[in-house]
């Protein structure tokens, strides 16, 4: 999705490379593909609306720089409102007091979920914190394995029910579901509990 989004930026960019100046036309031209890469990509429409709004009033607005192209300029101004809509500055982890801190990857299938956790998981352990990961994603056969992978690699511990596993531990008969992401990641918070 991600790889997507970003080959219809850059080709929405590439219009204003070799530009000396820009003007109103060359900077709605590329709003306007910028707008539909982002509706694509499923993002909202107001959050489309307000961004482009946004880019379109700094672009006309901005102060030639000798420093940068057009492109550059453009560029810079897309990642400045980028970096506000997420929120603007690095903020720190905030930890519970009582442990343990649960913190809850969601996202579109594809978007790095299990990635960022592995790292996130090997950025904690190495400052001195005891991470588990829990594997609830039980609609894909093949996410839990996948969690299991990344745990490993990064040195952390992985509680994952085995695949159609009941929340008594049994083996469930082939058509009974794939099971209760809830109450897979309550005991694994209370696993985590228990290790503490």
């Amino acid at each position: 999705m991600f790889d997507t989004l970003s080959d219809r930026l850059t080709s929405a960019l590439s219009g204003l490379r070799g530009k000396g100046r820009l003007s109103a036309a060359d900077i709605d031209a590329t709003a306007r593909e910028i707008r539909i890469a982002l509706l694509e990509a499923d993002v909202a429409l107001p959050v489309v609306r307000q961004f482009i709004g946004q880019i379109k009033a700094r672009a006309k607005g901005a102060e030639v720089s000798g420093a940068l192209n057009p492109a550059q300029q453009v560029i810079k101004i897309i990642n400045d409102e980028l970096i506000g809509i997420l929120g603007g500055a690095a903020r720190r982890l905030e930890l519970a007091k009582v442990p343990p801190t649960v913190i809850m990857l969601a996202g579109l299938q594809g978007s790095g979920k299990t990635t960022l956790a592995g790292k996130l998981a090997r950025w904690l352990r190495n400052q001195g914190h005891t991470p588990l990961l829990v594997a609830a994603d039980l609609q894909r056969p093949n996410a839990v394995t996948q969690l299991q992978i990344v745990g490993e690699q990064a040195g952390v511990r992985v509680y994952a029910p085995h695949p159609g596993a009941q929340a008594t531990g049994q083996l469930a008969e082939p058509d009974s579901g794939v099971g209760d992401p809830v109450d897979v990641s309550r005991r694994g918070v209370a696993e985590a509990r228990a290790r503490q």
